[in-house]
């Protein structure tokens, strides 16, 4: 039929073969394309295409449209000029017909009915297209130059109301399907297509192809009767991610990086969101040393400090295919002193030890659009087997500390032993945390926000429009999160300065993934408020009410079935553990319900259970090898918890079941002092040995996890308790602030003794406020020194 269209047109168009325009414009020669004497002239108009040829324009009922620029050639296939054109339109015979769609004869203005002409009373032709509601398809066909271009279809349909992208019918139903699909079609077996159709509730793998296919409906439903697909025309797919799916002008898609998309679909001079299409999730991504023997590859390593160490990831999808070219996130869990980079390689810069692990994290990776996190896989994170790295040597250590009830810092360099020139802060600081790349200590007030250059121990930046508590900086040293216990928020908070988000309640802790994009907050409610005369914090009161943000789904409140006081994330990041009356863990696994015909998300928890043991914990902390968690109380007597525990590092499961953290044990062991808090656990960056902080009166409680032996370490001198403390990067000492002497005492952590000779004194003078003066205002009292609740530290190489 359409080269009966062509056959037409050029009988009513075309110029008689052997007329030609022979000039003698100042002699210059005539070419003819065949070399010859006659024929086709060289530089005049030969072709004249309209695109699309096959697929052609879809218009609504009254719809106006507009013929794309034809474009004309000569018979070299250059370029050539034509002044001007007429558009025509036709039948499947060829014959004139301006009821189904109409064209404007000048300017190919398209009308999807019939233009008004000689309407008169000063109504300007082709500008009002009233519709005949006939169905049907038509060609226009564009002259000028003497030639006429190939006959494009425009097909006229009634309004549409719905794309759905899906599964095809088979081609042996097409004539009996009351609800045919889009492969139906006649205009579809024009288009040679080799790739097998895309069915709906699946994924392809990386390289594969699919045929996309889609009905189509008028009326707002998608009732079979009102299935309009064969009616019009090509549909055009785009994809709202490219990066997951490319698809060519047939509808064949390819897939591309791990996720989902919204895939729209084009016609009627429209856009409809017609589905989704799945690149297949990875299920597993592993890592190995390169070139070790043993049954899967070797997954621990001694490197030397300043040599760089090859990872070798292999990924693969649900399908087992191999995954490459994925934007995967390699993190540390100890970035100071063996960060990892980006492609996958490890070059230590300090001793010590640290886990590394390879994360695919939407949105980077694997990335889906909200409402469908879950399906088929995707918009879940997937994490990969540790690495343990181990650098031998030691460091030197720039240790600064500090006090709540002081207006000084003292740094100490141990590279010289010399403890150094005491820095007055602003205010009296009421927290205290470090970046990662040790440059930078953040210090919450009640009045300010501090930040103090630690390269040069200055104040280098003051923000009184936030002040509050500093509970924790994310290891990217971008975002700090801060509490104000009086205003009622939490803040995450540039490290550069100013807000970036905001949520209405008082966090007590907070815990940052290693790869800066999740961050878990306990909150709790304040029960006594914060007294400036005697620089007493306020009294808060843990809730059951937790706070996730993630740069993928923002801020999520997650309700506990017991107020947790602490938070710690596991290691390989996978969720947090929480401590409370009932030590709890969530992951980061949606856990998601999907529709019966395994086509759409119907409901996502974020953070499921995926842990609990009635066991108290006040505070927990995570061994960086993966294996332990501790927890500590002064509930029925002080006491430490050890979890031992196995997390799963594979794809996320459709629905996280409660017991998705396998606890291999659980030891509970006495703490052997009298604490009236715990302040902290501080396990040692190769897992070796932690100790327990606390407020009370008694030995240091060194625990190693994996004898599962408590050592009561004495404090030598008047010190009275350990109420804060800090592990040295290379493993070998920890740094602990101690009452009743107000000194930082230096324990050994090979033979868990405290070395007398090391004790700083640090002789912080404590703070007196002003009863009458503005808050924050006071003097400093020398003659008193207060207890170094504060310290952080930073490697620094043995020589200065």
């Amino acid at each position: 039929m359409r080269r009966f269209v062509t056959l037409a047109v050029l009988l009513l168009f075309s110029i008689p073969f052997g007329i030609s325009v022979s000039g003698c414009s100042k002699g210059t020669p005539v070419v003819y394309c065949n070399g010859g004497s006659s024929g086709p002239i060289v530089g005049q108009p030969f072709a004249i295409t309209l695109q699309p040829r096959i697929f052609g324009i879809s218009l609504n009922f009254s719809q106006i449209g507009q013929v794309s620029a034809p474009s004309a050639t000569d018979c070299k296939g250059t370029a050539a000029t034509i002044s001007a054109y007429t558009y025509g339109i036709f039948d499947a015979n060829g014959r004139a017909d301006m009821t189904i769609a109409d064209v404007a004869p000048t300017t190919g203005k398209l009308c999807a009915g019939t233009w008004n002409r000689n309407s008169g009373a000063g109504i300007a032709d082709f500008t009002t297209c009233n519709p005949t509601n006939k169905t049907g398809e038509v060609f226009v066909v564009a002259t000028g130059g003497g030639v006429s271009s190939n006959p494009l279809p425009i097909f006229v349909h009634p309004v549409v109301t719905g794309v759905v992208l899906g599964n095809p019918t088979p081609t042996e139903n097409c004539s009996t399907d009351p609800d045919p699909s889009s492969n139906c079609c006649p205009l579809a077996a024009q288009a040679t297509v080799t790739a097998p159709p895309y069915l709906a509730g699946s994924c392809l793998s990386q390289g594969t192809t699919g045929q996309l296919v889609a009905r189509v409906y008028q009326n707002a439903t998608t009732n079979p009767a009102d299935n309009i697909t064969c009616q019009v025309g090509h549909l055009s797919y785009t994809a709202q991610t490219t990066g997951v799916v490319s698809i060519d002008e047939n509808g064949v898609a390819t897939a591309q990086a791990p996720g989902s998309t919204i895939v729209n679909a084009s016609l009627a001079n429209a856009a409809s969101s017609a589905g989704f299409f799945s690149t297949c999730p990875p299920a597993s991504i592993r890592l190995t040393i390169p070139n070790s023997t043993g049954t899967g590859g070797q997954t621990s390593v001694v490197v030397n400090q300043n040599n760089t160490q090859p990872i070798t990831t292999v990924v693969t999808d649900t399908n087992g295919t191999i995954l490459t070219g994925l934007s995967l996130e390699f993190v540390s869990t100890a970035p100071t002193t063996i960060p990892a980079a980006s492609g996958g390689t490890v070059t230590p810069l300090f001793p010590g030890a640290a886990s590394i692990t390879a994360i695919c994290q939407p949105p980077s990776c694997n990335s889906s659009s909200f409402n469908q996190i879950g399906l088929f896989g995707n918009g879940k994170p997937i994490t990969s087997n540790p690495i343990s790295v181990t650098t031998p040597g030691t460091n030197s250590t720039l240790l600064y500390i500090a006090s709540t009830k002081s207006r000084y810092m003292v740094p100490v360099d141990f590279t010289t032993n010399v403890i150094g020139q005491p820095l007055k802060l602003p205010f009296v600081p009421n927290s205290m945390v470090i970046s990662n790349d040790g440059s930078s200590i953040y210090m919450g007030s009640g009045n300010e926000i501090m930040v103090l250059n630690a390269l040069t121990n200055s104040v280098s930046r003051e923000d009184a429009t936030v002040k509050g508590l500093v509970l924790a900086v994310s290891p990217d040293g971008t975002t700090l999160v801060v509490t104000d216990p009086t205003l009622g928020q939490t803040y995450l908070y540039a490290s550069s300065g100013g807000v970036t988000s905001t949520y209405g309640g008082v966090a007590t802790h907070a815990s940052f993934s290693p790869d800066s994009q999740t961050v878990y907050i306990t909150t709790g409610t304040v029960t006594t408020p914060a007294n400036p005369l005697t620089l007493t914090p306020a009294v808060i009161t843990p809730s059951n009410q937790l706070l996730v943000h993630a740069a993928f789904t923002g801020w999520t409140l997650v309700s506990a079935t017991t107020p947790a006081s602490d938070v710690s994330v596991t290691v390989p990041s996978v969720g947090a553990y929480f401590a409370g009356a009932t030590t709890t863990a969530r992951s980061y696994c949606t856990s998601t319900t999907i529709s019966a015909d395994n086509l759409s998300v119907l409901n996502n928890e974020f953070y499921p259970l995926a842990d609990s043991a009635v066991v108290q914990t006040d505070r927990v902390a995570a061994t960086a090898d993966g294996k332990h968690i501790l927890g500590a109380t002064v509930a029925g007597g002080a006491t430490l918890a050890d979890f031992g525990v196995t997390l799963p590092v594979q794809s996320c499961p459709t629905t996280v079941p409660p017991n998705f953290f396998t606890r291999t044990s659980t030891t509970t062991v006495p703490l052997g002092v009298s604490a009236t808090a715990i302040t902290n656990i501080v396990p040692t960056p190769d897992s070796s040995v932690a100790i327990i902080t606390y407020t009370g009166s008694g030995v240091l409680p060194a625990y190693k996890p994996a004898t599962g032996v408590l050592t009561p370490v004495t404090l030598t001198g008047s010190a009275t308790a350990p109420v804060s403390g800090v592990a040295s990067a290379d493993d070998t000492t920890f740094f602990v602030g101690t009452s009743g002497d107000n000194a930082v005492h230096l324990i050994d952590t090979g033979t868990l003794t405290d070395n007398a000779k090391q004790t700083i004194l640090p002789n912080l003078p404590s703070f007196i406020p002003a009863p009458n003066g503005p808050t924050g205002s006071g003097t400093d009292n020398p003659a008193t020194n207060v207890t170094p609740d504060m310290l952080v530290q930073r490697p620094r190489r043995p020589t200065a």
